[in-house]
């Protein structure tokens, strides 16, 4: 809320924005990016655990007092929120020492995610830097929450940091391409629901890089997944200001660990004769790509079985989307909701017999569908919202079958449009599991950018002299 009364105020307009007690330290990050002072009324404690009568309390005693001091106050005047102090240069040495001596440093500055990191020496990240044609000081965006100039010397500094290999460097500069483009939006990354990037990655480059897409596809253990997915988060961590307690960006209230990076096992993909993840996004086979979406949940291992088409969609159906059913509001109301699923290899080769990926979309959108009553039933006790079905069919946001009948009890569709549902092939070949990942919303929105390679990458790969894996 304090990015709309940054714009109220840039346009005149007093403003005053209410923050609970646990997002005060956070509101310091968010107003020190926007490079602004803005008065806020502080709500002691969680509003949607508090009575009716606690809540007149507060709102009496805290809440007015301050907002009406807020918007009658100089707007020059300092707000009660602490600012963090400056970062020291892009590029500069920071601290010289043993291994242990650096690892302590970087861990009390909050630069680590918790783990060993790789010391960014100027020779380390000199060797990052020789895999772009680009500029280190070349700038790619400023990033929320805390301002953050997300430069080509950022991210090869905490592409060693992460683990990752020099080669890695044009999907990393993708990535930080992908979470600096406005779609993606980067600032609600920090939100209590504490979803997680995950990266997908398209194209020949696959095969280059050695990116797992088979048997113990997401799993820990295969450096390019591993430190790809660690490089993002640890990113957002070190330049966006993501950082959990004692840190004060990232307000997850339950959250889990990073993604490491998906790939799709794109030759099995064409032998069935589907498109891949890639094709489907409109890229061209030979494209080398990257996709970020939000995850917000984790479907079980799904196993099916079966020669039929139906058969397997049906389980993605009653197991993965109904996983998912307790979310499927959040994208209603916004028109929008992203998922993908990992199909395992010969699953996908049973269903493509029978099916396009389309047709299987459009078998999904028609079958996962809940009682409208329930739905809304989860959208207030959530956070305390209402669900308009016929407003949100008003604006656009909605089709007419959502209030085609006024049994409160009616199946409405979670999937708001088939175009949303992202389709990967991955995973053990010899086994029968999927997996579904569920996006939050418009948050994190499935965004991508093609992986710039430089004109001589063939000779500088060719220079390394990396072990065989």
């Amino acid at each position: 809320m304090l990015r709309a009364s940054a714009a109220a105020e840039k346009a005149g307009i007093p403003s005053v924005t209410i923050i609970g007690s646990s997002f005060m330290r956070q509101a310091a990050l968010v107003s020190k990016g926007l490079g602004l002072t803005l008065p806020v009324a502080e709500y002691p404690g969680a509003p949607m655990v508090d009575s009716d009568a606690e809540l007149r309390r507060k709102v009496e005693a805290h809440l007015l007092p301050a907002v009406i001091t807020g918007l009658t106050q100089p707007r020059i005047a300092e707000t009660t929120i602490h600012q963090p102090p400056a970062d020291p240069l892009p590029g500069s040495v920071v601290f010289s020492g043993t291994l242990p001596e650096v690892e302590e440093y970087f861990h009390h500055q909050l630069w680590s995610d918790g783990l060993p990191i790789i010391p960014p020496t100027q020779e380390a990240v000199a060797a990052f830097l020789a895999f772009t044609a680009r500029d280190r000081n070349d700038l790619l965006g400023t990033l929320p929450q805390e301002g953050r100039e997300a430069t080509i010397l950022s991210i090869a500094i905490n592409g060693v940091m992460a683990g990752c290999r020099p080669e890695y460097m044009p999907v990393l500069i993708a990535i930080v391409e992908v979470i600096a483009d406005p779609q993606f939006r980067i600032e609600d990354a920090g939100s209590t629901p504490a979803w997680e990037p995950l990266v997908i990655i398209s194209g020949p480059i696959i095969k280059t890089l050695d990116i797992n897409h088979g048997a113990g596809v997401m799993r820990i253990g295969r450096q390019a997944n591993s430190s790809i997915g660690r490089f993002l988060r640890l990113y957002m961590r070190n330049i966006c200001g993501y950082r959990i307690a004692p840190g004060d960006g990232d307000k997850g209230s339950i959250g889990y660990t990073f993604n490491v990076a998906l790939a799709e096992d794109e030759e099995w993909s064409r032998d069935i004769g589907w498109p891949t993840f890639g094709e489907d996004l409109g890229f061209a086979a030979d494209d080398n790509v990257v996709t970020i979406q939000s995850v917000v949940c984790i479907s079980p291992p799904t196993y099916s079985s079966g020669t039929t088409a139906a058969g397997h969609a049906q389980q993605f159906v009653d197991a993965i989307y109904g996983a998912f059913s307790y979310w499927a509001y959040s994208g209603l109301k916004r028109g929008y909701w992203h998922s993908v699923l990992v199909i395992g290899p010969s699953i996908a080769k049973v269903i493509a017999k029978e099916w396009s990926k389309d047709q299987l979309r459009d078998f999904l959108v028609q079958q996962a569908t809940m009682p409208a009553s329930t739905m809304k039933h989860y959208a207030t006790k959530t956070g305390g919202l209402a669900l308009d079905f016929e407003g949100l069919v008003k604006e656009g946001l909605l089709q007419p079958d959502y209030i085609a009948s006024s049994d409160p009890d009616r199946l409405v569709r979670m999937i708001v449009a088939a175009k949303h549902i992202g389709i990967v092939v991955a995973g053990d070949p010899g086994r029968n599991q999927s997996r579904g990942y569920m996006a939050n919303h418009s948050q994190g929105t499935r965004t991508s950018k093609r992986i710039e390679l430089p004109k001589d990458w063939s000779q500088r790969l060719a220079a390394l002299q990396h072990p065989k894996s």
